[in-house]
């Protein structure tokens, strides 16, 4: 990769309308997982003004109050302060769930069921799914997601301590655009935050704030110059914001939610699913390979993707694609994945113990790039060596 470019990713914060849908669906799936593992989730949230509407499909022996659940859920991000139309204690919830359909379950069981063409746990549905990962930051993901994230991760820890930013309020957003030089970054050409806030602060105070609290400590100093451009609202003003201000459905934000853009996504959401979707579990098992394809020194950056049928066990394909950047041949890393990894989804399942109440943590701000999730381990990096060698 020779030529100069720019690449832009982009990211939103806990009170964004889609990821307060995406937070909801995924403390109901939580909720479910904590007392049945085998529950069966696909919960979808819309927010607006003062109103909540969860639906979907789920078949579960737990019991609990899902209005508390919901409610928690947008404590959690913030939206409890006295002006808020949105507020945890005071909006209207709609429950519209229901249980799974038979034709659905009996596809993904383990069972021998009328039709079927293998007893085993076949896959959730048809579909593709995409796994990346590169050396250009810590995490090995791409810099201008994760650099967007950081942003926001620490406007969020700022405003949850309450002290030095009284004014900050829940919704917000970030982009980064990086320059690149013969495919490595050289500097950051502009970053652009909006952020929601009380009504009485300037413009100034928060143009101030946030360029040097939060820009400007998130970001390497050695990619900042003086040409770095900060647009900081640039509207001039964010009162009115989260579901008050626009609609939020679970599921918006899946370019936010893996690569920002670098990558290519299948195009299934995440949130408010259990693992037997492999729109969620065969992307997080992509993600894990991928990683420790690059932890292991086989290649710079590498894109994996695998594709399902509904009700079937194995994946109709699986294709990895290093870019070139390749240590040894592409198709031996590409053999010895096979080898080291199982692609079944009751077997991802269990590699990456997935019947867990782990997925409130996976909402914001990526997930991908955070060190305690289990397809963000390296532990096969050996294996993958040990199989080339």
């Amino acid at each position: 990769m020779s030529k100069s470019f720019i690449f832009s990713s982009e990211s939103v914060g806990e009170g964004h309308p889609d990821k307060v849908s995406d937070s909801i669906s995924d403390s109901i799936l939580d909720a479910c997982l904590e007392q049945d593992p085998q529950s069966r989730v696909a919960c979808e949230t819309l927010v607006k003004s003062n109103c909540v509407t969860i639906a979907g499909e789920i078949t579960t022996d737990a019991k609990f109050d899902y209005e508390d659940v919901v409610r928690e859920a947008i404590r959690k991000i913030g939206y409890i302060n006295d002006d808020d139309v949105f507020h945890a204690d005071q909006v209207f919830i709609t429950n519209q769930l229901t249980a799974q359909s038979r034709d659905i379950g009996q596809g993904v069981d383990a069972s021998a069921a009328d039709g079927k063409a293998t007893a085993e746990q076949g896959a959730g549905d048809q579909g593709i799914m995409f796994g990346y990962a590169c050396n250009e930051t810590d995490e090995l993901m791409p810099a201008p997601v994760m650099f967007a994230h950081r942003i926001l991760r620490r406007m969020a820890e700022i405003r949850h301590a309450g002290e030095r930013a009284p004014w900050l309020r829940p919704d917000c957003k970030s982009q980064v655009a990086l320059q690149y030089e013969s495919g490595k970054m050289v500097g950051i050409k502009n970053v652009v935050v909006s952020t929601q806030h009380a009504a009485d602060v300037t413009n100034e105070t928060i143009r101030d704030f946030i360029s040097e609290e939060v820009i400007k400590p998130s970001l390497p100093q050695e990619l900042l110059s003086s040409d770095t451009e900060f647009l900081i609202n640039p509207t001039g003003r964010f009162v009115i914001g989260g579901p008050q201000g626009d609609s939020g459905l679970t599921g918006r934000k899946i370019i936010v939610d893996t690569y920002g853009g670098w990558g290519r996504h299948g195009g299934g959401a995440f949130s408010g699913k259990d693992p037997s979707k492999v729109d969620r579990s065969a992307a997080y098992m992509c993600r894990w390979v991928a990683k420790n394809v690059v932890a292991a020194g086989l290649a710079e950056r590498v894109e994996i993707q695998l594709a399902y049928a509904i009700g079937h066990p194995e994946p109709t394909s699986i294709t990895l694609d290093c870019f070139g950047t390749e240590k040894v041949e592409e198709g031996k890393i590409e053999q010895a994945v096979r080898e080291v990894f199982s692609f079944k989804p009751a077997e991802i399942v269990s590699q990456l113990n997935l019947l867990r109440p782990i997925y409130r943590e996976t909402t914001h701000y990526g997930h991908f790039g955070k060190t305690d999730l289990p397809w963000e381990e390296t532990t096969r990096a050996d294996s993958l060596r040990n199989a080339i060698s």
